[in-house]
């Protein structure tokens, strides 16, 4: 049986939200969407619950954090490219998402980071399957660079 996965964050604007994962190329359930709560479906098996503040309190009860000042997770999905990530990074920003830092170029591993609007971020990134496989420092070992700079 795999494995489904569900990510829960808050929004201040439900519809502002579904509209900005909509315009990242994924799509809404509406079986499990109403006026709390959008079941965007990453895939078949990896979905974000985007959730009103309100909504989302009711499962906790710690303090929910504004994604805006403080990071509560950053959540990397990995694309087959490089063009693929500046692709959706690009549809993220026409959709008034924010880009919080530069890009970040590590030779095995490329990867940028996209703010939602409400400050939730999401990290794209490109995995150079030979570095997946060997692993980072025996890949950087192969392209004649140095091993790379531990985060």
């Amino acid at each position: 049986m795999a494995t489904n996965i569900f990510v829960n964050f808050t929004t201040s604007d439900l519809e502002r939200s579904k509209a900005f994962y909509e315009a990242l190329g994924y799509t809404i359930n509406p079986l499990f969407t109403d006026e709390n709560a959008a079941c965007v479906v990453l895939s078949d098996t990896i979905y974000f619950m985007v959730q009103t503040r309100e909504f989302y309190a009711t499962f906790t009860d710690k303090e929910i954090i504004d994604p805006r000042t403080q990071a509560g997770a950053s959540i990397g999905l990995s694309q087959d490219s490089r063009e693929e990530v500046d692709a959706i990074l690009a549809k993220g920003l026409e959709a008034g998402g924010s880009e919080p830092r530069p890009a970040q170029d590590y030779g095995f591993m490329y990867s940028r980071d996209l703010e939602d609007p409400d400050g939730n971020n999401l990290s794209y990134l490109y995995m150079a399957p030979a570095a997946v496989e060997k692993g980072p420092e025996l890949y950087m070992s192969e392209q004649g660079a140095g091993a790379p700079a531990q985060a």
